[in-house]
């Protein structure tokens, strides 16, 4: 039988949640190749570019030819996929980084063109 008091038990679920939460990240898969990332990493990745979002930029072309070199599309080309001369950012992963409660859907001024473009944003900036 477990002997501990209220607060040593209180301290240890709490203690044991945290560490489920940390262990437990988000992982996405990627359309082509078997591959897949922590949306963590991305977050990390939108945070070091200065701006709260990232273009999805899905585009069928091969990498050198892309047009958007700043959006999601390369940066998945560029860090995870096999084959970096296929569309990563279908609307699929779009849908699975807005399910992991830390991205929301837009339009955002895309870094490169100009425009206004699809992409997500992240809420907990």
């Amino acid at each position: 039988m477990f002997n501990a008091k209220p607060r040593q038990v209180e301290g240890l679920t709490a203690a044991l949640i945290f560490k489920m939460e940390v262990v437990s990240m988000p992982m996405i898969v990627l359309p082509h190749g078997n591959a897949q990332f922590d949306s963590d990493d991305l977050k990390a990745h939108i945070r070091a570019t200065g701006r709260p979002y990232i273009i999805q930029g899905q585009t069928a072309c091969v990498r050198h030819e892309h047009p958007k070199p700043n959006s999601l599309d390369c940066w998945l080309r560029d860090n995870y996929a096999t084959n970096p001369n296929t569309k990563q950012a279908v609307n699929q992963v779009i849908a699975e980084l807005i399910l992991t409660g830390d991205f929301e859907e837009g339009q955002y001024t895309c870094p490169d063109s100009g425009k206004l473009c699809k992409g997500i944003r992240l809420i907990d900036v």
